[in-house]
């Protein structure tokens, strides 16, 4: 019989971490004012990690007989983690926060803590889905930054194939890595028409060429050869014998050059005699994937979002004392506006707006994950001026989007729930070429003088609250917006 005493062998190492005379490492993390340093043993570090093992052999000792390794890229906080893991064999996510958590991934695998990595990896797709999908966008981009994580890669593919906009119309999307959108294009449920997906792949194309002429009449030959050699990857994936001819007239034709010579050939043939055989390899058309169960609107139209937000926002609405849960939310949340897709300008916000409900407001504040937001009851219209009066609006935020994190503030003076700016009279400030949504007397506000709510820092939360019960922000500074989106609040059919 064989005897193990796993736990006891564990303590004794953690105590060896903390032993500070026989170290001969000296490892520093962090930069400029936030650093630290550790110390270590060479013979556990070399056996416990094949990315240290690496780094020792590569460092001289110094006169101390030390060896010295810098790792500013890595946090304090994170680092204090892996070291005892190092040593112990062990981590406690019970008391540590998702982001946190996602970081020490990150690094574990940086270091080639492969088993650390995918178990921190498996984790928070089974635990924290909903933190993954509220980050998705940081999570997508790092994921294929990386190339390692191919479970999170499949967890937010299969989002993506069945809720393209989360990425397509994004801000970020012309900063996609190259392999995360070839992997969403090999897919072949991905629910978006073809055409479309060709219009995507040539805007992410040209974003990568940015000295590329504005105006296509303007392109030389070279232009085209170089969009061709940045797309080569991805146009193979599209499926050009499932588009309809006038796409193919309206939308490929123009930027035929980047087509290989057989395909256009193939193409034309195939235009006038579709059954005659071709050379080139015809994709099979996308699945078109089956309902099974009620949509739920924000996860399908959502970049700022999820269905844990919605649930919460739709408590409020209806002034319970708890969150509705994510089946029982009795409201859809129905996108009237996307400033990525729609215009950041004030005045889009009253056009598209104008006439819509029971509407809620959320934007994502720049620099940050912070998520502000408001609920009108009443129609925002176009023709009205000056304060509105209602019981039942509010204001909220979600710090770093943890609706753990929440602020809800009611208004309490009915009369200045809301102010719709002048019109565009120049001799009021307030006009709708500059102000849009306003909640109070600037209790939250977005706001721009120079027409784009992304480009300047005017929108604001006021901190001494006059019409709602409280700030719903710990700064009093102005900010500037990444996207925001206008839903209209619809009760579920039953």
């Amino acid at each position: 019989m064989t005897f193990k005493f796993l736990d006891k062998l564990s303590q004794d190492f953690s105590e060896l971490l903390n032993d500070k005379e026989e170290y001969n490492v000296v490892i520093e993390v962090g930069r400029e004012q936030n650093k630290k340093t550790f110390t270590a043993h060479s013979a556990v570090l070399r056996y416990r990690s094949s990315y240290f093992s690496e780094e020792l052999t590569n460092t001289v000792p110094n006169d101390e007989n030390n060896k010295i390794i810098i790792k500013p890229f890595i946090s304090i906080q994170i680092f204090e983690i892996i070291l005892k893991y190092i040593y112990s064999g062990i981590i406690d996510t019970e008391n540590m926060d998702t982001r946190t958590m996602y970081d020490l991934m990150i690094v574990a695998n940086e270091l080639e803590f492969g088993e650390l990595s995918q178990k921190l990896e498996n984790h928070l797709i089974e635990s924290k889905a909903s933190w993954l999908r509220t980050h998705f966008t940081i999570v997508y981009h790092s994921i294929f930054k990386h190339n390692k994580f191919q479970n999170l890669e499949k967890f937010c593919n299969d989002i993506i194939i069945k809720h393209p906009s989360i990425i397509f119309e994004s801000v970020e999307f012309t900063s996609l890595h190259e392999s995360a959108l070839v992997s969403i294009l090999e897919r072949d449920d991905l629910q978006m028409k073809e055409s479309e997906i060709w219009d995507y792949v040539i805007k992410w194309g040209t974003a990568q060429n940015p000295t590329v002429p504005k105006k296509l009449e303007e392109w030389s030959d070279e232009n085209f050869m170089t969009l061709k050699a940045t797309l080569q990857q991805c146009l193979p994936l599209v499926r050009y014998f499932h588009i309809s001819n006038s796409d193919v007239m309206d939308k490929i034709k123009p930027y035929k050059k980047i087509l290989d010579k057989q395909l256009r050939n193939d193409w034309k043939q195939h235009l006038i005699f579709p059954d005659r055989p071709i050379k080139s390899t015809i994709l099979p058309p996308r699945l078109v994937l089956k309902q099974e169960l009620p949509a739920r609107a924000i996860e399908l139209s959502s970049t700022i979002i999820n269905e844990e937000h919605a649930s919460m926002i739709a408590s409020w609405i209806d002034n319970r004392p708890t969150s509705y849960s994510l089946r029982n939310n009795p409201y859809e949340f129905q996108l009237i506006l996307r400033g990525s897709k729609d215009g950041f300008a004030p005045k889009t916000f009253w056009n598209i707006c104008d006439g819509h409900s029971n509407t809620i407001v959320v934007t994502k504040v720049k620099g940050t994950n912070e998520i502000l937001g408001g609920f009108n009851p009443l129609a925002w219209d176009n023709t009205k001026e000056g304060y509105m009066k209602t019981v039942e609006s509010f204001i909220f935020s979600f710090k770093d989007a943890n609706i753990q994190n929440s602020i809800l503030s009611r208004v309490k003076n009915e009369n200045c729930a809301l102010f719709y700016p002048f019109s565009s009279n120049p001799f009021f400030k307030s006009s709708k070429n500059t102000v849009g949504p306003n909640f109070g007397g600037g209790e939250f506000i977005i706001q721009s003088l120079v027409s784009k709510f992304t480009q300047d820092t005017k929108s604001w939360c006021r901190q001494v609250t006059r019409y709602y019960e409280k700030p719903i922000r710990t700064t009093s500074d102005r900010f500037s917006i990444i996207d925001y989106e206008v839903f209209k609040v619809v009760k579920k059919s039953i």
